[in-house]
């Protein structure tokens, strides 16, 4: 797509909005009719997403209060459009007046400037993590979907923050273990480590990156197709879509690099209700770019956020060599909030892949 606001094939989201805009929405279609919908389920996502859901994150802090504008009717969907929209509510666009005329280390307003010749210096724009509120809003009509076809359920946690990484059960961890911490961490002594180096990271004026692990459970075989739209590439393209994203793996990932064929195979069995699954999921739950019925694993790897408030060197939007240091209200880690974020991004992949295996053969 040659602007790339639109994600996904038969199940096709369109964002839009600017960070200090008036508001942000999406455009949700080829979502089938007769899909019992719950807006309840996408505000509970919203709420998890939003600036000011944790003590750990921005001080920015939105409702993000959900409006279905249409699509949607006596509780089902009409198989039209869905139009959803958030308003934004607590912007302070005059914190970035001092900044508009020099570009950020690590930000998009450079190359946002390159490309179009004009950006919104504002919040950064469409650049901003604030245009996840429209995936996530999305993700969750992915959710109800996925549900009533076939009981795929999604779960992301914070695996890693800088050096720290935790130890997850991922057949048994469940989203309540996720949200009882602020780091959205379900190992608890991992959990309140992630805390403090994050309160440490804040108190220097600083930021710290880590990685969210996402697993997706009771995925049938046969979704997915070859070569240039294998599901783990659609995974990892969406995953890098998202803000601050720097790397994916799938199954074992790059450890896999270091193993051998006899130990990274994952040998096929029969179950207990004599289904084939296999032994390990090294795969993480896709071969040849196709399903195969075991867990989804993936890990999406996330830089320090690059706002932060120590004196940095740049350049102005004249070319002068200059120094500044940011203001404003910024998350020193990203990944208490992106979880929900990953979330999204996976549901829709798999709700758009559902649609597919449908038309995939007679």
């Amino acid at each position: 797509m040659l602007y790339g606001n639109t994600f996904g094939n038969l199940f096709r989201i369109t964002s839009f909005g600017e960070s200090h805009g008036p508001a942000m929405g999406c455009i949700v279609d080829g979502c089938p009719a007769g899909l019992n919908f719950d807006p309840d389920i996408i505000q509970a996502d919203l709420d998890r997403r939003r600036p000011g859901s944790t003590p750990l994150g921005t001080k920015r802090n939105e409702p993000d209060r959900v409006e279905i504008l249409s699509g949607v009717y006596e509780g089902q969907t009409l198989g039209s459009p869905i139009a959803m929209i958030v308003h934004n509510k607590d912007a302070r666009s005059r914190d970035y007046k001092d900044i508009s005329k020099v570009f950020r280390p690590s930000h998009a307003d450079y190359t946002y400037t390159a490309r179009y010749g004009h950006r919104d210096p504002r919040g950064g724009g469409r650049a901003s993590a604030r245009e996840t509120v429209a995936r996530v809003a999305a993700g969750a009509v992915a959710r109800q979907l996925l549900a009533q076809m076939s009981e795929i359920e999604v779960i992301a946690w914070v695996d890693q923050v800088g050096t720290l990484t935790a130890s997850v059960d991922t057949d048994k961890v469940l989203r309540e273990d996720v949200d009882r911490f602020p780091v959205r961490c379900p190992d608890e002594k991992t959990a309140q480590a992630m805390e403090n180096q994050i309160e440490e990271a804040r108190k220097a004026r600083d930021t710290v990156g880590g990685v969210i692990g996402v697993v997706a459970r009771n995925v049938p075989a046969g979704l997915g197709s070859p070569v240039f739209e294998k599901l783990d590439a659609t995974i990892a393209g969406a995953m890098m879509s998202l803000p601050a994203a720097k790397g994916v793996e799938i199954g074992s990932g790059f450890s896999s690099c270091t193993t051998t064929g006899s130990t990274n195979n994952d040998a096929f069995i029969k179950d207990d209700n004599d289904a084939i699954r296999t032994q390990t999921n090294h795969s993480g739950g896709i071969q040849g770019g196709i399903t195969n019925g075991m867990p989804i694993l993936t890990r999406v790897g996330f830089k320090p956020v690059a706002t932060h408030f120590q004196p940095q060197s740049t350049v102005t939007t004249d070319g002068e060599e200059t120094t500044f240091t940011a203001s404003g209200r910024h998350d020193p880690c990203v990944l208490p909030r992106a979880v929900p974020m990953v979330e999204s991004m996976l549901l829709l992949v798999l709700a758009d892949a559902m649609l597919g295996a449908r038309i995939a053969r007679i």
